[in-house]
């Protein structure tokens, strides 16, 4: 039995069409669904997007939630109609679950269903999905060739559910719906699943993200690989990306490109590092040193970095040659050393011994005694050849194979032994450095020797001389040779973003505020607002006539729309804007602190004039330069601007750079109109003059409760006119942003040259 229903539910039968007294013929047919569950495949992964009709869709509700496995989904799952004609007990509960469905369900959520579809119809989302998919529980009986939805009655949004009803319901042609298709696996029409796992951790290698990778089938039914993704173009400026593959072949090239520069840069990984790109369509490239690569030309290619092998090869064995015959001539004369200082650290060893007792003391005098031993005639010294590296060494070099073609593997083969040889010279270099030092330590030895000899010799003129000398309590021991003094530079640390920005905030801030006062920071805090135009045209002297007043009437009418008009001449609470005792919260961190307002510290009222105004800028701007000059950067560290790509950056103006390369590009790609920009990358030394607009420069700290850090903004003040400035690249880039979300959103391409300069702090005179 039915029960009475509402008014809200009649008017959402209404506008989906359904007359639940007269169920149509059409949803109470049922078709006997043979569909076996893939087992393994995620409830919330999807593989395939189509265009389907919701009126060949067989409806089907289950009492279960979404992310319950498929197979307990469909095994509880019930036509349509039995929630519709309650003809028993079970029914009627199913009936009155339906009712709640609709009591659940909005109108508009309908119709935003409706919207997006029709949005869909007209374009495929850059990336494929969008939101909301995931209520889209669309299925597929291979063995039926059938498409069927099941509906879970526990979701709590069942706006999908009620548009494809409605659609069934209409009379006129509903048109397709751009749905993904879920539990089922790759086709293995353009790629199989192994390939396109294998592709998925090959992405991952060279963009450091993982990729999508979907089959999307378009309305005529036409099969396209889309693999969609972020790659890093610069640090950790990323871009979006988006290759579609239209055929077997594309898709066969695309993988066999990216597989084989995986296996070099994994196998050769000393001499292959690829880079990514997009192109102007917003698909993925790699680059080798500038020199783009595709598949129809890696055979060209490989031909060419084999042949870099074997020079490689040859240098390394030319090398290892020259050197082995220095390491030789040195083992050579180190050997003659040793000879010596054995003959030397015998006598002193005799010497030592002897003048324990007196006939010892004796039979050394005259063993010693007179001239000066002849000489004795020099030993050949025969050293036991104990490694291939000392013998003559002669080899051959690599006799360069003519080929047409040489494959991956024989390319492979070709850089290992080429880094073989080069480890072979590296360690003959290591050898002769080894051996040089044991040569000097030898040299030193024999020289301490000869003088321990000669202040021995220096007492043997009389046997009573030798005696009184050989008697004393102790001789000065021989010296050791010189120890190795290692003198290595070691590397400056690399300043990273995600990794260092933290700490860098904390310590900046701390010293800004021990150093600067607070009209510096009022000042400073002026650098971080829309005055910055004003204070570098005042700064260089480039304002128009009349420009000045010109700012100040929309300072003032900023104001006015901010509501803080100053009605008094002077303002008897100066900064102090808010109770002080206000808790507030700064990146999760409570303080009671003003933030700073720049009418304030301009002192903006109803009779300031453009002389006023000139005046108190003109005082920020020596405030702030004398402010710069008591901050330098405590580390090494790499900052960014973006520009349009015809203006270039006056170093007489205050500077302003973004630690965050990342959002420094998206701001660009957000507010330039130009398809091109310029990207300053500035790499600041350590000691150089910069200030970083930390918590210190947004608050006022009255209370001494701010947090220390950079929690407000991620830039720097930076004064290039005392710095020392070199150009050490540049290069042009493409990076796609997509302008948001939505399904109509395109990807926004700019070509960005990037100009990368080493900046340090010039010496004071």
């Amino acid at each position: 039995m039915k029960n009475k229903i509402s008014q809200d539910i009649t008017e959402k039968l209404e506008y989906i069409g359904l007359n639940l007294e007269e169920i149509p013929a059409t949803l109470k047919y049922v078709e006997v669904l043979n569909f076996k569950p893939n087992i393994g495949i995620e409830e919330n992964k999807y593989r395939q997007y189509r265009y389907i009709s919701p009126k060949e869709l067989e409806i089907l509700l289950t009492p279960c939630n979404r992310l319950d496995d498929t197979k307990t989904k469909y095994s509880k799952a019930k036509p349509l109609v039995s929630y519709l004609e309650p003809k028993t007990e079970e029914e009627q509960k199913l009936y009155e679950t339906f009712l709640q469905m609709l009591k659940d369900v909005e109108i508009d959520e309908i119709k935003e269903v409706e919207q997006q579809q029709q949005a869909l119809t007209k374009k495929i989302p850059f990336k494929v999905r969008y939101s909301k998919n995931y209520l889209w529980q669309i299925y597929y009986s291979e063995t039926d060739e059938k498409y069927f939805m099941i509906v879970p009655t526990q979701d709590k949004d069942y706006s999908t559910f009620f548009y494809v009803l409605k659609k069934q319901l209409e009379k006129k042609k509903a048109g397709k719906i751009f749905v993904p298709i879920s539990n089922i696996d790759y086709s293995k029409e353009l790629l199989n699943k192994t390939e396109i796992q294998s592709l998925e951790n090959y992405l991952w290698t060279f963009t450091n993200d993982w990729p999508s990778i979907y089959e999307v089938y378009d309305k005529t039914d036409k099969i396209s690989l889309q693999v969609v993704g972020q790659t890093q173009i610069l640090g950790t400026i990323k871009s979006e990306y988006k290759t579609k593959l239209s055929n077997k072949i594309e898709a066969s090239k695309f993988f066999k490109l990216i597989k084989a520069l995986y296996i070099i840069q994994s196998e050769l990984s000393e001499y292959y590092k690829f880079d990514t790109q997009i192109d102007k369509q917003g698909e993925i490239e790699f680059y080798y040193k500038d020199q783009l690569l595709k598949y129809d030309e890696l055979g060209d290619w490989i031909n060419e970095q084999y042949q870099k092998m074997v020079n490689i090869e040859n240098e390394a064995i030319k090398n290892n040659q020259e050197y082995n015959q220095k390491l030789k001539l040195l083992k050579e004369e180190t050997g003659k050393l040793e000879i010596d200082y054995i003959e030397k650290e015998k006598q002193i060893s005799t010497f030592l011994e002897c003048k324990k007792t007196f006939f010892g003391k004796v039979k050394y005098f005259f063993k010693y005694s007179g001239k000066k031993s002849k000489k004795k005639e020099e030993k050949k010294v025969i050293i036991e050849e104990k490694t291939n590296l000392e013998k003559d060494y002669k080899e051959d070099y690599v006799e360069e194979k003519i080929k047409k073609q040489y494959t991956l593997d024989e390319l492979l083969e070709q850089g290992k032994n080429a880094k073989n040889r080069e480890n072979e010279f590296n360690n003959t270099k290591m050898d002769i450095n080894a051996i040089k030092l044991k040569k000097v330590n030898l040299i030193k030895k024999i020289e301490n020797a000869v003088a321990f000899i000669e202040e021995i010799d220096s007492h043997k003129k009389s046997i009573f001389e030798f005696w009184k000398y050989s008697n004393k309590d102790e001789v000065n021991a021989l010296a050791e040779g010189e120890k190795e003094v290692v003198n290595v530079k070691p590397h400056a640390k690399t300043f990273e973003f995600e990794e260092d920005f933290e700490e860098f905030g904390i310590t900046m801030d701390h010293i800004q505020r021990a150093k600067l006062n607070k009209e510096e920071l009022d000042s400073i805090y002026l650098t971080t607002t829309n005055q910055l135009t004003v204070i570098n045209k005042v700064k260089t002297n480039s304002l128009e006539p009349k420009e000045l007043d010109k700012y100040l009437k929309e300072l003032k009418a900023e104001q006015k729309k901010s509501n803080q008009d100053i009605d008094e001449e002077i303002d008897i609470f100066g900064n102090l804007e808010e109770d002080t005792r206000k808790t507030k919260k700064l990146a999760n961190k409570s303080h009671r602190e003003n933030p700073k307002n720049k009418f304030l510290i301009l002192g903006l009222g109803k009779q300031y004039k453009v002389v006023d105004y000139k005046v108190n800028i003109s005082q920020v701007i020596w405030r702030v330069n004398d402010a710069i000059n008591k901050i330098s950067t405590s580390e090494d560290i790499v900052a960014y601007m973006w520009t349009d790509e015809d203006k270039t950056i006056d170093a007489n103006e205050i500077n302003v750079f973004n630690l965050d390369a990342e959002y420094e590009i998206e701001q660009a790609i957000k507010n330039s109109e130009s398809s091109k920009i310029n990207l300053y990358k500035i790499k600041l030394e350590k000691g150089a003059h910069v200030i970083a607009f930390s918590n210190c420069v947004y608050f006022d700290n009255q209370n001494k409760t701010l947090p220390e850090g950079m929690d407000k903004d991620t830039r720097i003040m930076v004064k290039l006119s005392d710095m020392d400035i070199k150009l050490n690249s540049k290069k042009n880039v493409k990076i796609g942003k997509l302008e948001n979300d939505e399904i109509t959103s395109k990807l926004d391409i700019k070509t960005v040259s990037i100009l990368e300069y080493t900046v340090k702090q010039m010496e004071e005179e």
